[in-house]
């Protein structure tokens, strides 16, 4: 089943969670620049117009493209009783055919993280890839010393695979990922996190 022209639009107790559009240039602007010293630890290098309005409208472009062809699925997370922008999950490298999986990752805010945001969001994410994506495997990936995104990810029901050796360049340097999997259906009970 592929997206289809109709826009994704995912109601958590707390949230909406919706592909961006223009008008949100600001809030993503402020939010990011404010949280780049909370972020950089855990994100790739950013580009210099990173926080150009070009480089954003380019990504609501890219959004736009890509969950009409059913390739990825990138949601901003948006408080729902004062508007407020929180951060985004995107749903990536989504694979048809014998595979039907793909990639989830995910950024807070600085002010946002650890008031169970990510972790609502996260649930809302995985129920609709595997009850309307018709997914079967979701993957994601953090930094072994990420604490807060490995616990969140466990408790989202992700289980510990092992470690991939220089899988992502982060904050200009090839580092090692822990590697997750969420299973629609899983049924390999708790696992011990390396």
């Amino acid at each position: 089943m592929l997206f289809g022209r109709r826009r994704v639009r995912i109601e958590t107790e707390r949230m909406s969670l919706r592909l961006p559009a223009h008008s949100d240039y600001r809030d993503w602007v402020s939010l990011r620049e404010q949280s780049r010293a909370f972020l950089t630890p855990w994100e790739p290098s950013w580009s210099p117009d990173h926080l150009t309005r070009k480089a954003f409208t380019n990504r609501v472009y890219w959004a736009q493209r890509a969950q009409s062809g059913g390739t990825a699925l990138p949601l901003f997370l948006v408080r729902r009783d004062d508007e407020t922008f929180l951060g985004a999950v995107t749903v990536d490298n989504i694979r048809r055919g014998p595979a039907q999986a793909a990639t989830i990752g995910y950024w807070i805010g600085a002010n946002h993280a650890r008031q169970g945001y990510m972790a609502e969001a996260l649930r809302a994410v995985i129920h609709h890839c595997f009850t309307e994506l018709d997914l079967s495997r979701l993957e994601s990936a953090c930094l072994p010393e990420n604490l807060a995104s490995r616990g969140v990810l466990e408790k989202c029901g992700y289980k510990y695979e092992g470690v991939a050796q220089s899988y992502l360049q982060i904050n200009g340097r090839w580092r090692n990922h822990v590697l997750y999997a969420n299973l629609r259906g899983d049924r390999r009970g708790r696992t011990e996190a390396g």
